[in-house]
């Protein structure tokens, strides 16, 4: 199982995007505060994320608490400063990925204590970053492309059918 990691998530609507893309490939997701918005299972049911209850998520205090509770050694950190992109990861399963919050990204000094484990994804160099729910699909889909789509199906209902 993979691991998608939320430092000081801002957004709800990216999160919300990223707890579906959690939901539908068995990813779990992990939060760590402080958080932008309520978790709370009334404001869950409120957002109409019918969705959640496939979601195995877990919240921290913050990143210590993180590392304490988890044990977490295989992490990849993305962040647009990264030297590589992360075509060049080899992702592991029950890897960690890790994305920042949206105003800020990740902490310089957590970034650069795992500085051989900084990815990016390429973009123009005159555009800022990719939108975090976006990035963190692109990330998750391609760890599972290594892993050769564990548990999912690649398969729909058109299958056997001429085309």
């Amino acid at each position: 199982m993979l691991n998608i990691v939320l430092f000081e998530p801002e957004i709800p609507q990216n999160t919300g995007n990223i707890a579906r893309t959690c939901a539908v490939t068995g990813t779990r997701l992990h939060l760590i505060k402080p958080l932008g918005f309520d978790i709370s299972d009334k404001a869950v049911k409120r957002a109409g994320l019918d969705y959640w209850h496939l979601v195995d998520v877990r919240v921290y205090e913050n990143l210590d608490d993180f590392f304490q509770k988890t044990g977490a050694e295989d992490i990849w950190l993305a962040t647009t400063k990264a030297p590589r992109s992360y075509t060049e990861a080899v992702f592991r399963d029950e890897c960690y990925l890790v994305f920042g919050k949206e105003t800020a990204g990740l902490p310089e000094a957590f970034r650069r204590a795992h500085a051989d484990r900084c990815i990016r994804i390429p973009i123009r160099a005159e555009a800022r970053c990719l939108n975090l729910s976006n990035a963190a699909a692109i990330l998750t889909y391609e760890a599972l492309r290594q892993l050769d789509f564990p548990g999912l199906t690649g398969e729909g209902a058109m299958k056997g059918e001429a085309l």
